[in-house]
Protein backbone atom coordinates (compact mmCIF):
# COMPACT_ATOMS: atom_id res chain seq x y z
CA UNK A 1 0.00 0.00 0.00
CA UNK A 2 1.36 3.69 -0.59
CA UNK A 3 0.42 6.51 0.89
CA UNK A 4 0.56 10.36 -0.12
CA UNK A 5 -0.94 13.45 1.81
CA UNK A 6 -1.10 16.63 0.83
CA UNK A 7 -2.76 19.78 2.86
CA UNK A 8 -5.69 19.02 1.41
CA UNK A 9 -6.37 15.30 1.35
CA UNK A 10 -5.15 11.60 1.55
CA UNK A 11 -4.66 8.91 -0.61
CA UNK A 12 -4.50 5.53 -0.34
CA UNK A 13 -3.30 3.13 -3.11
CA UNK A 14 -3.70 -0.67 -2.99
CA UNK A 15 -2.31 -2.86 -5.54
CA UNK A 16 -4.76 -5.77 -4.59
CA UNK A 17 -3.39 -9.26 -5.40
CA UNK A 18 -5.29 -11.26 -7.99
CA UNK A 19 -6.58 -14.37 -6.88
CA UNK A 20 -6.63 -17.28 -8.88
CA UNK A 21 -4.72 -15.17 -11.57
CA UNK A 22 -7.95 -12.79 -11.56
CA UNK A 23 -8.42 -9.06 -10.71
CA UNK A 24 -10.71 -8.58 -7.94
CA UNK A 25 -14.26 -7.24 -9.01
CA UNK A 26 -15.82 -4.07 -7.58
CA UNK A 27 -18.07 -6.22 -5.70
CA UNK A 28 -15.64 -8.28 -4.23
CA UNK A 29 -14.18 -5.27 -2.22
CA UNK A 30 -15.80 -3.83 0.91
CA UNK A 31 -14.75 -0.32 2.16
CA UNK A 32 -15.78 0.84 5.73
CA UNK A 33 -15.88 3.81 7.53
CA UNK A 34 -15.40 2.84 11.07
CA UNK A 35 -15.85 4.74 14.76
CA UNK A 36 -13.29 6.32 15.86
CA UNK A 37 -11.72 7.39 12.04
CA UNK A 38 -10.97 4.45 11.15
CA UNK A 39 -11.31 2.92 7.66
CA UNK A 40 -11.27 -1.06 7.18
CA UNK A 41 -10.86 -2.24 3.43
CA UNK A 42 -11.95 -5.95 2.57
CA UNK A 43 -11.30 -8.10 -0.19
CA UNK A 44 -13.21 -11.46 -0.59
CA UNK A 45 -12.85 -13.69 -3.39
CA UNK A 46 -15.17 -16.07 -1.89
CA UNK A 47 -15.53 -18.39 -5.44
CA UNK A 48 -12.33 -19.13 -4.13
CA UNK A 49 -10.93 -21.52 -0.55
CA UNK A 50 -7.35 -20.38 -1.00
CA UNK A 51 -5.23 -17.26 -0.40
CA UNK A 52 -8.62 -15.30 -1.18
CA UNK A 53 -9.49 -12.89 1.53
CA UNK A 54 -7.13 -9.85 2.24
CA UNK A 55 -7.68 -6.90 5.09
CA UNK A 56 -6.30 -3.63 5.39
CA UNK A 57 -7.02 -1.66 8.24
CA UNK A 58 -6.00 2.40 8.03
CA UNK A 59 -6.36 4.53 11.30
CA UNK A 60 -6.26 8.43 10.89
CA UNK A 61 -5.30 10.87 13.72
CA UNK A 62 -8.41 11.97 15.53
CA UNK A 63 -10.69 14.50 13.65
CA UNK A 64 -8.38 15.39 10.92
CA UNK A 65 -10.49 13.46 7.96
CA UNK A 66 -13.44 13.92 6.37
CA UNK A 67 -15.12 10.44 6.90
CA UNK A 68 -17.84 11.28 4.67
CA UNK A 69 -15.49 12.39 1.63
CA UNK A 70 -14.06 8.77 1.15
CA UNK A 71 -14.20 7.74 -2.76
CA UNK A 72 -12.84 4.84 -3.81
CA UNK A 73 -12.15 3.58 -7.71
CA UNK A 74 -10.46 0.75 -9.36
CA UNK A 75 -7.82 0.98 -12.41
CA UNK A 76 -8.01 -1.66 -15.31
CA UNK A 77 -5.12 -3.54 -13.48
CA UNK A 78 -7.10 -3.94 -10.70
CA UNK A 79 -5.52 -1.28 -8.38
CA UNK A 80 -7.92 0.24 -5.41
CA UNK A 81 -6.96 4.30 -4.69
CA UNK A 82 -8.77 5.81 -2.08
CA UNK A 83 -9.21 9.62 -1.35
CA UNK A 84 -10.23 10.95 2.03
CA UNK A 85 -10.52 14.78 2.66
CA UNK A 86 -8.42 16.02 5.50
CA UNK A 87 -10.62 18.99 7.99
CA UNK A 88 -9.33 22.41 8.54
CA UNK A 89 -8.65 21.39 12.07
CA UNK A 90 -6.39 18.93 11.05
CA UNK A 91 -3.18 20.59 11.57
CA UNK A 92 0.01 19.78 10.65
CA UNK A 93 0.76 18.31 7.06
CA UNK A 94 2.48 15.71 8.84
CA UNK A 95 -0.16 13.91 10.60
CA UNK A 96 -0.35 10.82 8.62
CA UNK A 97 -2.95 7.62 8.87
CA UNK A 98 -1.49 4.70 10.26
CA UNK A 99 -1.52 1.52 8.50
CA UNK A 100 -2.60 -1.40 11.47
Amino acid sequence: MRLTSSQSSHRLDIPLPKPGGQPFAPEMVTIAAMKGDRLDVTADAWHLEENCHFEWHIAFPPETVDMASIRAEFDRQGNLAIKVRRTKSAGKATERPVVL
